[in-house]
């Protein structure tokens, strides 16, 4: 709880996209974020637009502080590629709200019908991951896949629950520090999502898209999406393929990134960075009081 409020609080652009989104959603969105209760913000289909709109409203608070600063790339880890998206033009807040939320009821739909599980595991490289799920999926006939490769010694994996309980069995036995299930009832980026695709993609293939300025770099590919057209051959596959995450920024990296800095509620990505690339310099955004120590930095 608590969510852009400082935010919402200090700066009109922030609240004024708050705004936006409840009269998009044509529910109080901004109420949830601010006040809870945290039960209905951790339901999916009311989290991915929150987090959303949070990050699209510190994005529009830096714009409007520092509006000849110009990022050189962009990228968004699962549903922060939207933010992405939207911050680079190639799709606007109203139609990225719109996906958000649609992406978010049709997984939570899809768990419904189909309840699966995910999993951290710490200190595996991705290879013995991926192997152990190979391995899981062959002997209990259901699905266990690398979801997320978030940095090396940080993987996520999702599937059927029954096989994510043998993976974790199978990776502690394997050396990982810590195999631990995580507090979700959906599957995101495994094949149990494709009961989602459906729907999602009637509503990504419906919505314009343009060139992205600056470039995104995709989750699946791991490339900068230049296109239109690549931006949608990548959401095709993102509810139900990995996020390469590490692959992403030593990408941006060999384009020669050398700051990165996190807009959003949380702090994840940058943790992400000090594993895969600790000289690089990196920058959090999630709090007025931490956007006005990044300003002081630049005075």
């Amino acid at each position: 709880m608590g969510m852009g409020a400082d935010f919402a609080r200090t700066y009109s652009a922030a609240r004024e996209t708050f705004e936006q989104a409840d009269e998009i959603l044509g529910f109080g969105l901004s109420r949830v974020c601010f006040k809870g209760p945290g039960n209905k913000l951790d339901q999916t289909v009311v989290t991915q637009p929150a987090l959303y709109v949070c990050s699209i409203a510190i994005w529009r608070v830096l714009r409007e502080l520092l509006p000849s600063a110009q990022p050189a790339w962009m990228a968004g880890h699962s549903l922060g590629e939207f933010s992405a998206l939207t911050s680079s033009n190639a799709l606007s807040f109203q139609d990225g709200l719109r996906l958000v939320q649609a992406r978010g009821w049709f997984m939570q739909q899809a768990g419904e019908g189909n309840p699966g599980a995910m999993a951290a595991i710490l200190a595996l490289d991705i290879q013995q991951v991926e192997s152990l799920c190979a391995e899981v999926s062959a002997e209990t006939g259901q699905i266990v896949v690398l979801a997320n490769d978030n940095c090396p010694g940080q993987a996520v994996v999702s599937g059927n629950i029954a096989a994510v309980d043998r993976l974790i069995e199978r990776a502690s036995a394997a050396g990982a520090r810590r195999a631990v299930k995580l507090s979700v009832s959906v599957a995101a980026h495994s094949p149990l999502m494709a009961a989602a695709l459906e729907g999602f993609l009637e509503v990504v293939h419906s919505t314009p898209f343009s060139p992205p300025d600056p470039s995104v770099y995709g989750n699946v590919s791991a490339q900068p999406l230049a296109t239109a057209a690549e931006i949608k051959i990548e959401l095709d596959q993102q509810l139900t393929r990995s996020v390469r995450w590490t692959d992403s920024m030593r990408s941006l990296i060999g384009a020669g990134a050398e700051t990165f800095i996190e807009i959003g509620s949380g702090s994840v990505l940058t943790g992400l960075m000090r594993r895969i690339d600790r000289s690089k310099k990196r920058v959090n955004l999630n709090s007025v009081a931490a956007l006005n120590a990044f300003l002081e930095s630049l005075a």
